[in-house]
């Protein structure tokens, strides 16, 4: 480890166009012996400074390969006192023809500190602007910031985010380091320095940033719309292209729902329903054909309401009064304490919905013509029957159901638009959204809330309650494929320690007794071992008294080699949770819906107990999979041993360039990438004989500053929020979903007609 010293500068105030009153602490080019610079694992080279292409004066810094090469900057005797300054400045340029990832730590007396990374690009300089207090895009209501850096009057600013806190009237150091370099990198640093003007610096950078229709304001793309006229044609252009594609379909070998009908049959039953045959699963149409579920999630006319109060400077055109578009607002409120509202800012208050803005820029509603034969004065008199703001829902059901056939879906995914169910042309799903005011337990992650309890005599009746609603409109709709049963509820923590796989049984034993679930626990724990002694002998641990186990905040202990029945324990407690929960509501839909299936519980993170439990109690299993194909989400091996179909209720890709600044989790590096990464996904999942679907997340993308429900703003969609389909990446979508089907009604043709059907199993459960 090498350390190396070096006499600093100081420079005193600079001005830098339009920006708040700055001053430099430090400069590079001009030393001077105020602060002192102190080196790990780095170097300055050279003694003099080096000018760029750009004709600005830098010095060089080497980081070298390292666990955490860094510079360090501190002041030559005392503290900085930076309690009247809001942001900490940095001039930065990579000196390599690639990005760096930078980290900054400022640290006071006290030994807080605030953490930053910036994401240097290449090119020219940047002044880098660090918030002295914690900020992130989540703060202003979203969850990724816009691109950066952003030129402001002719300068390129980029603004980081900060996570921790400082003293700031006892700041002892500022460090720059680099993360593990492989080879020595080199970075270009002219000054540092504070400045006042937090809530300016934000507001420069995130200042309307959404124009009149909800797009990137800053950003080009091929399908960003910027007019009313270039939306129509758009519109018209695209009615053309789906005509072709609607005819090509009319040639394929389909049945009415969907189904693969060149090739053997298998059993007609008038409703969807799950067979296996030569040992791959299918789902089949009520007409008896192979039916491979390409779904799209979300297909709906209200994807794209962001939240505007108190962050109107985010909206360069926000409609206003009685301007007609004025009728997309609305109010909600997310403040719900779940961990997707945690540090989020903006979460409630008055919204704008863009798409149905657009949706009545392009479906206008046909105004009502005059009776010729009456009066001018009656003519006059008449009220028109519409309104520009109103948009013809049937027009968009109808454009948007020809979208989804002629690009090669055939299932309306959850939280799919009501109306486009009723149009008998496309399968779907519904989900069954079980509340009430049954107690729950939390795992530690809680993302849309604890743990239901099935226990919980309350819970039973909110399931009936739910599936009877959901049932009632439905119960013998052919065009429904089945039921989702919740969806991405905390099976178990995120990670591999003991204590998130199994955070079911540490979060139930933490509670008071009574909660049912805690109940049933100590019940299981009773009657095994039946007193205090006979568990302490187990779990190798002291309990004086089987009481102390029903106090609120009982920790058991961690699973060991030496207390295997610790684990046997927790394992069997999680399998009876997901048993009850699941036979629940297996139990209730088979009374309420006994046509349709039970389609799983969409798994996000998953215990062993609750995939296995679901497999007994429901006819298919379901998995939202954000990993670049389904193998990468889980053990397949797993999956087909327990012998039972798989839905993917959920995958997507994304990336930056079409306006929304986050890419889901799933990034390509370019729009023209998500194609050939869809394909791949698709194509991984038809190799695996469980798999009997795929459904994307999502139709429309979300919105740029961030949807209501937790401030996600992805560029995850098929179309944009002004309406306009991504072409390049519908076609080739279009193309892979052609290909799915032929291939599973290929298979299904090349298989022995020896067929088992798994609905049964579903309906004879104990």
């Amino acid at each position: 480890m090498i350390r190396r010293s070096l006499p600093a500068v100081f420079a005193l105030l600079f001005a830098a166009p339009a920006m708040a009153a700055q001053q430099t602490l430090f400069n590079f080019v001009r030393p001077a012996d105020v602060v002192q610079v102190t080196t790990e694992d780095a170097s300055l080279p050279q003694s003099n400074a080096e000018q760029t292409a750009e004709g600005e004066v830098l010095r060089r810094v080497v980081f070298n390969p390292a666990a955490r090469p860094s510079l360090r900057m501190a002041p030559q005797a005392g503290v900085w006192d930076w309690s009247q300054n809001k942001v900490m400045t940095l001039r930065l340029q990579s000196a390599m023809d690639w990005a760096l990832s930078v980290d900054v730590t400022v640290t006071s007396s006290d030994g807080k500190t605030l953490t930053s990374r910036i994401d240097l690009p290449a090119g020219p300089a940047q002044t880098v602007l660090i918030p002295l207090q914690a900020n992130s895009p989540l703060s202003q209501g979203m969850r990724a910031g816009p691109p950066m850096p952003w030129v402001r009057e002719g300068q390129r600013v980029l603004l980081t985010s900060s996570v921790g806190e400082l003293n700031l009237s006892q700041v002892t150091s500022v460090t720059l380091s680099i993360p593990k370099p492989n080879v020595a990198q080199s970075l270009l640093i002219e000054r540092f320095g504070v400045q006042d003007g937090e809530d300016d610096v934000v507001k420069a950078a995130y200042g309307g940033i959404v124009d009149g229709y909800g797009q990137y304001s800053r950003g080009k793309w091929p399908e960003k719309i910027t007019s009313d006229e270039q939306l129509k044609a758009s519109a018209g252009k695209e009615q053309q292209q789906l005509k072709a594609w609607l005819a090509e379909r009319e040639k394929q070998p389909l049945d009415k729902f969907g189904g693969w009908t060149k090739g053997p049959t298998f059993d007609v039953t008038g409703f969807f329903h799950t067979q296996k045959r030569d040992g791959r699963w299918y789902l089949v149409t009520p007409e008896g054909h192979p039916f491979y579920s390409l779904g799209v999630n979300t297909v709906a006319p209200q994807g794209a309401r962001t939240y505007v109060a108190g962050r109107e400077f985010m909206f360069s055109a926000l409609p206003q009064g009685t301007e007609p578009l004025a009728d997309y607002y609305g109010q909600s409120d997310n403040r719900d304490g779940n961990g997707s509202s945690q540090g989020r800012g903006y979460n409630s208050g008055r919204w704008y919905d863009f798409y149905a803005a657009n949706l009545a820029r392009t479906y206008v509603v046909p105004c009502a013509k005059p009776d010729e034969a009456a009066t001018e004065a009656a003519k006059a008199a008449a009220q028109p029957t519409c309104t520009a703001s109103e948009f013809d829902a049937k027009r968009w059901q109808s454009h948007t159901l020809d979208r989804l056939q002629a690009w090669g879906f055939n299932t309306l995914g959850n939280w799919s638009d009501a109306g486009l169910k009723q149009n008998d042309r496309v399968p779907y799903t519904l989900p069954l959204l079980i509340v009430g005011d049954y107690a729950s337990i939390k795992t530690g992650s809680d993302w849309w809330g604890g743990m239901p309890d099935p226990f919980d005599p309350r819970f039973a009746m909110a399931t009936e309650r739910a599936v009877a609603i959901a049932a009632r409109d439905h119960r013998d709709d052919p065009w429904l494929i089945g039921y989702f049963a919740d969806n991405e509820l905390s099976w178990a923590g995120h990670g591999d320690d003991p204590k998130a796989r199994y955070a079911l049984a540490y979060g139930t034993l933490r509670l008071t007794t009574d909660v049912p679930a805690k109940r049933a626990f100590l019940k299981q724990l009773r009657d095994k071992y039946r007193n205090q002694e006979g568990l302490s002998k187990a779990w190798g641990i002291d309990l004086p008294a089987w009481e102390l186990m029903e106090d609120p905040g009982f920790e058991p202990p961690l699973p060991s080699p030496e207390h295997p029945e610790i684990e046997a324990d927790f394992k069997y407690f999680q399998r009876v949770f997901a048993d009850t929960y699941f036979k629940t509501i297996s139990d209730s839909l088979n009374w309420h819906a006994p046509n349709h299936l039970l389609l799983g519980g969409r798994f996000a993170v998953s215990s062993p107990e609750a995939v296995d439990s679901c497999a007994q109690f429901c006819d298919v299993l379901s998995f939202n999979f954000y990993t670049p194909k389904p193998q990468d989400g889980y053990d397949f091996a797993r999956l087909r041993s327990l012998d039972k179909p798989v839905m993917i209720s959920e995958f997507n890709i994304g990336s930056r360039d079409r306006g929304p600044f986050w890419p889901g989790q799933i990034e390509v590096a370019k729009e023209e990438d998500r194609g050939p990464a869809y394909a791949t996904f698709i194509k991984a999942a038809l190799t695996e004989p469980t798999v009997v679907g795929a459904h994307w997340f999502q139709y429309l993308d979300q919105p740029v500053t961030g949807r209501l429900l937790d401030g996600e703003n992805g560029h995850v969609g098929l179309v944009g929020v002004t309406d306009v389909p991504f072409q390049g990446f519908v076609a080739s979508v279009r193309k892979t979903n052609q290909q799915a089907m032929a291939q599973i009604g290929k298979a299904a043709g090349a298989a022995k007609p020896v067929v088992e059907n798994a609905d049964q199993e579903r309906k004879d459960a104990p």
